[in-house]
């Protein structure tokens, strides 16, 4: 039996029409992904805590890359400030090398987030791949930023104190000092004080960075693995080999305490699927 010529054309135009939709959403759900923020929520629980710093709120941000989330970053800097945060930890890349970001990027982010709360600032391998990062610590000072270039602070909240060191970049200066060495400072300065280190790369974390000491090392640098998948800890590293580590939230090892952040920008041509954009909202609490 013949099928008409119109049956045809319908069925054709049905067809494209249902292929324009799912095009339409996949695009949707990219731009989703790569562009809607999401606030997370984690506690981190020890009885090494100082009292004073019992229900302190830490808001990491990282790896923004010279993302825009709003007009100026308006929309990343209301969700920040409705947030009303202790601290806010700035844990490096807030610059691209491919974008060539400028200085005034970090700074203006910089001065929004320290009249929210005191916001400290460790560099990343980004940073360093642009020019001038001296530059860009002086200009993230005058906002506002407490950078922590292999030094650290004491922070004191509610009568108690403990300390808040950062390092540079791996990718910095030949001669800077190492974390080893920042760690036998830390050490040197109080006894077995409760300590966090801001230190950007989370791959670091087994072989360097959790023999340290430090009670609690805040990380980013791995996107969350790009993609993430069930039953994954993502799915691509930022170095492109397949399922990596450390790349989201807790992880244990040497007695140290990673928390890594998923971060917010992405780097050149790489984008986030079932990832979005993350502001890590981290409350310590005494165990």
């Amino acid at each position: 039996m013949a099928t008409h010529p119109r049956k045809k054309r319908r069925s054709w135009g049905r067809r494209i029409l249902l292929l324009v939709l799912l095009v339409l959403l996949a695009a949707g759900f990219f731009r989703w992904s790569n562009h809607s923020l999401q606030t997370e929520y984690f506690t981190f629980t020890s009885p090494r805590l100082p009292q004073g710093f019992d229900g302190c709120t830490i808001v990491e941000l990282t790896d923004l890359h010279g993302a825009e989330f709003g007009e100026g970053n308006q929309t990343l800097i209301d969700a920040v400030q409705k947030l009303s945060p202790d601290y806010i930890f700035l844990t490096g890349d807030l610059l691209d090398r491919f974008r060539e970001t400028p200085h005034s990027y970090a700074a203006d982010l910089g001065a929004a987030m320290a009249g929210i709360a005191p916001t400290y600032f460790v560099t990343g391998n980004h940073e360093w791949a642009l020019p001038d990062v001296p530059d860009l610590k002086d200009a993230l000072e005058a906002a506002g930023v407490t950078v922590l270039d292999n030094r650290f602070v004491t922070l004191e909240r509610e009568g108690d104190t403990m300390i808040l060191a950062g390092i540079d970049d791996p990718n910095g200066y030949a001669d800077q000092k190492t974390p080893e060495e920042l760690a036998d400072e830390v050490k040197a300065a109080a006894e077995d004080p409760f300590w966090i280190l801001l230190a950007h790369r989370n791959d670091r974390f087994l072989r360097q960075y959790s023999l340290l000491g430090a009670d609690l090392v805040i990380a980013g640098h791995g996107h969350g693995g790009m993609i993430r998948l069930p039953f994954t800890d993502g799915l691509i590293s930022t170095d492109r080999t397949l399922f990596p580590s450390y790349t989201a939230g807790f992880y244990e090892e040497n007695g140290s305490t990673l928390f890594a952040s998923r971060g917010l920008g992405n780097s050149g041509p790489s984008f986030r699927l079932f990832n979005r954009p993350q502001i890590a909202v981290l409350t310590l609490e005494k165990g």
